[in-house]
């Protein structure tokens, strides 16, 4: 029932399940009291009405949550409440302070979503996302926009920093367990962005080409897993267009496999702006359009007065918008605290970054530190003004970001004040300089000032020592610590300047390692970078690298609890490194340093320039280690790779089956001198991969192992159905299983297998909708 009857008949009784009062609304009664320009109002945001023109473009709320991206529409007579709609996937994002309010409602800043699945342990990732929806919850959101699951297509793509891999099958389990721990909170999440989100540039009107094959075993399947496990209460569909269609307009994508193949009984909603045509995203199924514009009002009123949307098709999208309502705290009139507890969930995020951090290198044994290591020489920009997240919607507004120097300092060792002194004043004129560049830009064009505010910045070129100094400072020091930074964010994808190191980083690199191991000092580098970077021309000149992404606010802690050997590192990473940027096959269909082509309010029309208005994904399946291992292209470092303090050995290994389900386990011990994780991969080769056009090996199950001691051991047992193997047939429109003799490999890494099983598998086929089939005729790449 809803509130216009009293509040006595919108408290329909106890749900069992938990044992508290669930409000529930009467949709019969409520649609019934609706006019067709009411269910047009409630099924986009609360618009312009609710926004400045400002606020709009960058998303917030000035009501009820302030800084919250936007709501859905209130319906006051018949107690339906708008409900708030705040970014992720790092962190809540919303205003730290409020005029006329002392109080502070800072958020906490967690790892970027890259070093979340480098972690490769779901329960870990479930853990921080039960501490993020506590704070959705407790400071009065309802939904929070996250995570963010599209594949990692190509290096410099600007979100990859939000992405979890380039496999779906890490996508898909990392986002579950994200999901699964924020909704744990009674709060929503939403899945993003639905689909082929794969590049910033031009991204309201850009056009993803893409086979039926490629879509359903790449872009895709990462989505269908999370779904199919996690339940998100919403799905948000993407900016760009695919195969001729926009996603929120397409009833192939949003109703035909979302609805009824995979069964999603929740909420779509667009991304901030998506899509152009409202009647045409009713009618696809996309329930709510956010922020909400009059065009797409008018569109619905008309296209129903028209005949050119069904109204009960509306009525569908009304009706889903009213049950995300109904299981929100604001409907169930959740009584939030603003007090979250920033300092329990402070030592969450330092945890999880720590165990997410990949050591690349450690030869000789450099790390951790031992006990005659104090003195600390700290080189690089970034490791004063270390980079906790990703800007734009994925940014969080924390209460601090603790420095690699803070974090040293606080683990008991002591940087050089003189080269610290040195980075203080440098980075001050570097950033003063860039302030009053902005200053400039916001006295000839104010929005564009806003923008630039929003978006990437850039670091400063690298300091520069002569050799004296260098010498002078190794004289009194016992390591040299070097940082090489990158920010990462919305709005524009990388360039390749980016992907590379410039001049002054590599001469930093080169000058401290020649100097401090004339002394015979060792040289640690760490990346505190969002996605992935060249290191095949320089990683041999230092003894050890440590890949700390981007850690959150507590990252300079997390990262000296790594180099002390507090904890020892165990993430991999869900992404191959090329030795060069072009040795990725993506990167000859990829908008290379191209305009951005902002258009936050979705204004623009579509061209036909390539790879900015249009891109063909003639990699096709051959995404990412698919590539690199089934065409044996060298990489620097390999998908699944990443090092321990600690050696472990695998034995035991064995394959049962019962019916379609194989379960696989081997026995993983600890034969090093130091506790540590370990990830175990497996994947499948299929009998017929090479004249079926099939990559090498796919992942398709992993695990991780507990904490163990020196000499422990612990079997795992990872399990995999029969439906998993199988491989999209378009020309059957159905997904099929080769009969034959199929590899289980079990493996460290894509290129270091362990132990390598056998099993007959019988086959079998699943039939699927002939949709999304491409607009164009795509040069698929074939083994």
């Amino acid at each position: 029932m809803f509130l216009a009857l009293g509040m006595a008949a919108l408290l329909m009784g106890c749900n069992s399940a938990d044992n508290v009062i669930k409000n529930t609304i009467d949709q019969e009664e409520v649609m019934a009291k609706l006019s067709l320009e009411d269910k047009a109002h409630f099924v986009i945001g609360t618009g312009m009405a609710g926004f400045s023109g400002d606020d709009a473009v960058i998303g917030a709320t000035k009501s009820l949550v302030p800084g919250a991206a936007g709501t859905t529409y209130p319906l006051d007579s018949l107690g339906i409440p708008a409900v708030v709609l705040a970014d992720g996937p790092a962190g809540l994002r919303i205003d730290a302070t409020r005029e006329g309010d002392s109080a502070t409602y800072y958020c906490t800043h967690f790892p970027i979503g890259t070093l979340l699945a480098s972690t490769w342990n779901t329960k870990l990732v479930e853990e921080v996302g039960q501490a993020i929806g506590e704070e959705v919850k407790e400071y009065g959101a309802d939904v929070l926009l996250a995570p963010a699951v599209n594949i990692m297509r190509n290096p410099l793509c600007g979100r990859n920093f939000e992405y979890y891999s380039e496999d779906p099958v890490v996508a898909g389990k990392t986002a579950a367990a994200y999901i699964k721990g924020v909704q744990k909170n009674d709060v929503g999440t939403s899945i993003k962005h639905f689909a082929a989100n794969n590049q910033e540039t031009n991204r309201m009107n850009t056009d993803a080409h893409i086979s039926q094959r490629a879509l359903r075993e790449i872009y895709l399947k990462g989505f269908e897993i999370a779904i199919k496990e996690s339940k998100p209460w919403t799905v948000m569909t993407s900016y760009n267009y695919i195969n001729g269609v926009y996603a929120s307009e397409s009833k192939d994508l949003v109703t035909t496999i979302l609805r009824d193949e995979w069964g999603y009984e929740g909420t779509v909603m667009t991304d901030w702006f998506g899509g152009k045509d409202g009647a045409k995203q009713m009618w696809a199924g996309n329930d709510m359009l956010q922020p909400g514009k009059d065009e797409q009002f008018d569109s619905i009123v008309a296209g129903v007065k028209s005949g050119k949307l069904a109204e009960s098709d509306l009525d569908l999208c009304v009706k889903r918008t009213l049950n995300l309502v109904e299981k929100s705290p604001r409907f169930q009139g959740y009584q939030y605290s603003n007090k979250p507890d920033l300092k329990a969930h402070a030592a969450v995020t330092r945890q999880s970054a720590a165990e997410g951090m990949v050591l690349m290198k450690n030869s000789p044994q450099v790390l951790p530190f031992g006990e005659n290591i104090k003195k600390v020489a700290l080189y690089g920009c970034t490791s004063y003004d270390f980079i906790a997240g990703g800007t734009g919607s994925g940014n969080v507004n924390h209460a601090y970001v603790v420095s690699l120097l803070d974090g040293l300092k606080n683990g008991g060792y002591t940087v050089s004040d003189e080269i610290k002194t040195a980075y203080e004043k440098y980075i001050a004129d570097a950033k003063a300089a860039q302030q009053k560049a902005l200053e400039e830009m916001a006295k000839k064009d104010k929005q564009a000032a806003m923008l630039a505010n929003f978006m990437p910045g850039t670091l400063p070129a690298e300091k520069q020592f002569t050799a004296e100094e260098l010498a002078a400072q190794a004289n009194v020091a016992d390591v040299a610590i070097i940082t090489i930074g990158r920010i990462s964010g919305e709005f524009l994808d990388r360039k390749v300047a980016d992907f590379n190191l410039n001049d002054s980083e590599m001469k930093l690199i080169q000058q401290v390692c020649e100097v401090y191991h004339k002394a015979g000092k060792q040289v640690v580098v760490l990346l505190n970078i969002g996605g992935v970077i060249e290191t095949a021309s320089w990683k041999e000149l230092p003894d050890a690298i440590l890949c700390a992404w981007q850690a959150g606010q507590e990252g300079g802690n997390s990262v000296v609890d790594v180099l002390s050997g507090k904890q020892s590192p165990s993430g991999k990473f869900t992404m191959t490194w090329p030795v060069k940027f072009n040795d990725a096959y993506s990167s000859k269909n990829f908008p290379i340093d191209e305009d951005p082509k902002i258009d936050m309010m979705n204004q623009g029309q579509k061209g036909n320039k390539k790879n900015v208005d249009y891109t063909d994904y003639e990699e096709d399946i051959y995404v990412g280690y698919r590539y690199f291992d089934s065409f044996e292209v060298p990489v620097s470092y390999p998908f699944g790779y990443g090092l321990s303090y600690t050696t472990f050995e695998y034995s035991d290994a064995k394959i049962a089956q019962k019916n379609d389900i194989y379960d696989i386990t081997v026995t993983v011990k600890n034969t090093g001198k130091f506790e540590g994780k370990e990830v175990v991969e497996l994947y499948i080769s299929a009998p017929d991969n090479k004249a079926a056009n099939k990559p090498a090996k796919e992942l398709k199950a992993y695990a991780k192992t507990k904490l163990l001691k020196p000499g422990e051991n612990e079997t795992l047992t990872l399990s995999i159905t029969a439906p998993e193997l199988a491989s999209f047939d378009e020309a059957a429109s159905a997904w099929v299983v080769a009969e034959g003799e199929h590899q289980f490999l079990i493996g460290a890494s894509s290129q270091d297998i362990k132990a390598t099983l056998t099993a007959n598998v019988k086959s079998f086929q699943t039939q699927a909708n002939n949709v999304l089939k491409p607009n164009v005729e795509l040069n698929l790449l074939k083994r």
